[in-house]
C-alpha cells in the first residue's frame, strides 16, 4: 500500500506481507543463527545426536547436519538457504555439512555486530570475499600432498570423518573397507583420476552387527532367481546382460485371431513355444550360464533356461545393470540377435543367498571390478541407516582425496591457522573492510570453540592455548583433543581431513552468509484461500 497525492494505491496483492531494512536483515540473520544453534551441538566426536520424528511418527536418530536440516522441514526462506548449502556440501564433497552451517551462522552473527556499528552490508560482503580469497590461499599453502598409494593416510581421512558418528567403535574396520572400495573404482578421465561414489552399491540389511558389514568385489542384486528348477550357485559364471524381454511381445495395434480348428490352436501354442525355445537357444549358443534381464522372462522361457542349467534373474533395475556391466565387463545387449560370446561378462561366483527375510543374488570375484558393493549389517533399522550415512561420508572423503590429493589437519587446527593469517592480512587492507576480515577470522574460530564446548571443556581456555600453539614455527598442525581438552599435534593423533572438504565448507558458508546479508526486503505472497473441500474439512479455520 502506498499513497500518491493522498490517494491510497494498492501495489501488492491483499494479504501480502513485507519487511524492509534492518528489520528484514535482523530477522533473516536471527533465523540463520537459530538453525546453526540447532546443529551446533552435533559437531565433533563428542557431539550429541538429534531425535527427529516426522509427521507419520517415523523416528530418525542422527548427527548428520544435512539429514537433520532435511528432516525438520524449515519453512522460513532465509532458513532454506542454509538447508540448500548443507545439501550442496553433502552432494559435492560428502562431509562437513554441520561445519558449513555453524560457520555460516557465525559469519552472520559477526556481520550483525558490524552492522550495529553502522558498517554497510555491502562493505561487509566485500570484506568477506577478500577474506575468502586469502583463506583459500592459506589453505593451499598449509595443505599436505598425499600419495594415493599411502593407504594408511587414506584410512586416517576416512576414520576422521566417522569419529563423530554412531559407528565410531567400528571406524577402523569401516575406514579400511571404504578405502578398498574407492580404490577399486578409480578411473582416469581427461588425464585426471576420478572416483565416482555412485559406482559403489550400498545395500542395507538388518541382522548381525556393523562389524559384519562386507565388501563384495562385484554386485548384489536385490532379486531372487526366477525359477525353482534353476541352479542357485554357479562357479566361473559367464554373464549375459539383456535389455530385452525373453517373452513374446504383444503387437502395437489391437488384433483379433479367429481359430475354428483345435489343430490351429495347437499350432499357435507350439509356435509360441518354439519362439521362446529359440530365444533360450541363442543365450546357450553365446555360452552364457547366467542371465540378468532388465525386462520380463516368460514362464516357458524360464522352464527352458532351467532345463539348460542357466541361472536367470528378471526385472533388474537399470542402475544395477550398469553396475553389473562395469563390474563383470559384460555388454548390455538390447537385441537378442546381437548376443555374442564376446558380449559376456565374467565372475568367479554367482550365488543366491538368504539375507534376513530376503533372497539376494551375489555376483562375486570379478577381476578388476569398476563397480563394487557394500552389504551393511546392523542389529536395528536405525543403526543400519546411521551406518549407511557414516559409510557414505567415509567413501566421499576418500573420493575427495582421489580428486584432489591433499589433506589439512582437523581438530580446529586449520581454522586457527587461517584465522591467524587473516588477522595479519586485515592490517594490510585497512579501512572498514579490515573490520570485516577480522570478523571473518573470529567466525572461523567458532569451529574449535564448538569442538571444545561439545567435549565439555572451557572454549576460552582452549582458544587461548590454540592461538599460542600456532604462533610457534611448527604449530600449524596443533588442534584441540576433544577427549582431554588439551592442545595436541593432530598429525600425531592422525586427525586429518580432505583439503577439498575444508575449501568447499568455507566457500559455501561465505556464499550463504553474503546471500542472506544482502537481503533488505522480504515480500511474502498472500496464501491462497482454502478450497471448498478444505473448508468442509475445517482446514481453513483458525484456532
Amino acid at each position: 500500500m502506498s499513497k500518491v497525492a493522498g490517494t491510497p494505491v494498492l501495489i501488492l496483492k491483499e494479504g501480502t506481507t513485507r519487511q524492509r531494512g534492518r528489520e528484514a536483515q535482523r530477522q533473516n540473520i536471527a533465523v540463520a543463527r537459530i538453525i546453526a544453534e540447532v546443529v551446533k551441538t552435533t559437531l565433533g566426536p563428542r557431539g550429541m545426536d538429534k531425535m527427529l520424528v516426522d509427521t507419520i511418527g517415523d523416528i530418525t536418530i542422527t548427527n548428520d547436519g544435512a539429514k537433520i536440516l532435511d528432516e525438520i522441514d524449515i519453512q522460513h526462506p532465509a532458513g532454506k538457504v542454509l538447508v540448500n548449502v548443507a545439501k550442496t556440501q553433502d552432494k559435492e564433497v560428502g562431509d562437513g555439512t554441520t561445519s558449513v552451517v555453524v560457520l555460516a551462522g557465525a559469519l552472520l552473527k559477526k556481520a550483525e555486530e558490524l552492522m550495529s556499528k553502522n558498517i554497510h552490508p555491502t562493505t561487509i560482503a566485500t570484506g568477506y570475499r577478500k577474506a575468502l580469497d586469502k583463506a583459500i590461499e592459506v589453505l593451499d599453502k598449509i595443505a599436505v600432498p598425499v600419495d594415493l598409494e599411502d593407504e594408511a593416510t587414506l584410512r586416517d581421512v576416512a576414520s576422521t570423518s566417522m569419529r563423530s558418528k554412531a559407528v565410531k567403535f567400528f571406524r577402523d574396520y569401516l575406514s579400511d573397507l571404504a578405502v578398498r572400495a574407492v580404490k577399486s573404482i578409480v578411473e582416469e578421465r581427461d588425464g585426471k583420476l576420478v572416483a565416482d561414489v555412485d559406482n559403489i552399491q550400498v545395500i542395507k540389511k538388518e541382522g548381525k552387527s556393523i562389524g559384519e558389514t562386507q565388501l563384495i568385489n562385484g554386485v548384489i542384486i536385490d532379486k531372487e532367481v526366477v525359477h525353482p528348477g534353476m541352479p542357485r550357485r554357479i562357479k566361473d559364471a559367464k554373464i549375459a546382460l539383456l535389455d530385452c524381454p525373453l517373452e513374446i511381445e504383444k503387437t502395437e495395434i489391437s488384433a483379433e485371431i479367429n481359430i475354428r480348428d483345435p489343430e490351429q490352436m495347437k499350432a499357435f501354442m507350439e509356435e509360441e513355444t518354439r519362439m521362446l525355445r529359440d530365444m533360450v537357444d541363442k543365450v546357450k549358443k553365446a555360452g552364457a550360464n547366467v542371465v540378468f534381464c532388465q525386462k520380463g522372462i516368460d514362464d516357458t522361457a524360464q522352464f527352458f533356461l532351467a532345463k539348460a542349467g542357466i541361472l536367470a534373474v528378471r526385472r533388474v533395475k537399470k542402475s544395477d545393470m550398469e553396475k553389473l556391466s562395469r563390474a563383470t565387463g559384460a555388454r548390455i545387449v538390447t537385441n537378442l540377435e546381437d548376443l555374442r560370446a564376446e558380449d559376456l561378462g565374467h565372475a568367479e561366483l554367482v550365488e543366491e543367498r538368504k539375507i534376513g527375510e530376503d533372497r539376494m543374488v551375489f555376483v562375486e570375484g570379478c577381476k578388476n571390478p569398476r563397480s563394487v558393493a557394500v552389504l551393511i549389517r546392523g542389529g536395528l533399522e536405525r543403526v543400519v541407516d546411521e551406518a549407511e550415512r557414516s559409510l557414505h561420508d567415509a567413501l566421499c572423503v576418500v573420493a575427495d582425496i582421489v580428486k584432489e590429493p591433499k589433506i589439512v589437519y582437523g581438530g580446529g587446527a586449520t581454522e586457527i591457522e587461517v584465522a591467524r593469517e587473516l588477522r595479519r592480512y586485515a592490517s594490510q587492507v585497512g579501512g572498514r573492510e579490515q573490520m570485516a576480515i577480522e570478523a571473518f577470522a573470529e567466525a572461523l574460530e567458532v569451529i574449535p570453540q564448538t569442538l571444545a564446548e561439545n567435549g565439555g571443556h572451557d572454549p576460552i581456555d582452549v582458544l587461548v592455548a590454540l592461538r599460542a600453539a600456532h604462533e610457534k614455527p611448527d604449530g600449524v598442525s596443533y588442534g584441540v583433543n576433544v577427549f582431554t581438552g588439551k592442545v595436541e599435534d593432530m598429525a600425531k593423533l592422525r586427525v586429518v581431513e580432505p583439503y577439498l572438504v575444508k575449501k568447499h565448507c568455507i566457500s559455501s558458508a561465505v556464499e550463504a552468509a553474503i546471500t542472506i546479508l544482502r537481503i533488505d526486503d522480504v515480500v511474502v505472497a498472500a496464501k491462497p484461500p482454502p478450497s471448498k473441500k478444505e473448508e468442509e474439512k475445517g482446514y481453513g479455520e483458525e484456532y
